[in-house]
């Protein structure tokens, strides 16, 4: 059996007071060739919310979180992730966010434990923190075996083990249970829970889980439009799916 989710590491601490919103975007503009794929997204996200993400394929979910995880530059507007200013002080937030993308972000000729090795001294954490999150992750056993061999589910695993390496303030994540079994599945959903202090953007295509637990929502459609930008309160599983449809 996974361990228990209880064995994370101590909760991050909450936000001083007047601590800067995680993230503030006016008229946030990104476009694909000449293409625009965003258009005029405001957004403010207080430290510690959880921020459900939806829209049919195709409507810039991935391309807003690469925006937010400092990937990729806007094409107009404003954006700034924990009190830094994008793209001019990116560099600022290595090591403060934890991305988990469709793609793994993984080497697939090196072991998990060599991945996470390599991640580790990007950001000048000690080797114990990769055993941990191993231990964490229920990747012990599977830890030497290159990336190439395993199932995706164990991909994904190792995809979350990375993005949590070291201890992220914002964590991005695009439908991170993806191909997971239900027992795994539960143990990701523990490692990705709310903490005090983390911010999470969680892209999803389940709107009853996906409001079940976001504080904020923001639904993107077709042609760069912006469907919805606000409190998940009043919004039920059927406001949703009218937005999809819309």
């Amino acid at each position: 059996m996974p361990p228990a989710p209880a064995a994370l590491p101590a909760a991050q601490p909450g936000p001083a007071p007047g601590a800067p919103p995680a993230i503030v975007s006016h008229q946030l503009l990104s476009a694909h060739g000449q293409r625009a794929v965003i258009r005029g997204l405001d957004l403010r996200i207080e430290t510690g919310q959880t921020v459900a993400l939806f829209g049919a394929n195709g409507t810039g979910k991935s391309t807003l979180l690469t925006l937010l995880a400092g990937l990729r530059s806007p094409h107009g507007g404003t954006l700034e992730v924990l009190g830094h200013p994008l793209p001019a002080e990116r560099w600022a937030l290595r090591g403060q966010i934890g991305l988990v993308a469709h793609a793994p972000l993984l080497y697939r000729d090196l072991s998990i434990a060599e991945n996470l090795g390599y991640h580790a001294r990007l950001h000048g954490l000690p080797e114990s923190r990769v055993d941990e999150v191993l231990g964490l992750a229920d990747l012990q056993e599977r830890r030497d075996q290159p990336v190439a061999a395993l199932s995706r589910g164990l991909v994904q695993r190792s995809a979350v083990a990375r993005a949590l390496l070291s201890d992220p303030a914002l964590l991005l994540l695009d439908e991170p249970l993806a191909n997971l079994d239900p027992v795994a599945a539960e143990l990701v959903a523990g490692l990705i829970a709310p903490r005090p202090g983390r911010t999470r953007v969680i892209a999803s295509h389940d709107p009853a889980a996906g409001l079940a637990e976001a504080d904020q929502v923001i639904v993107l459609g077709s042609g760069a439009t912006v469907k919805y930008v606000g409190p998940a309160g009043p919004l039920s599983v059927a406001d949703l799916e009218s937005l999809y449809r819309a």
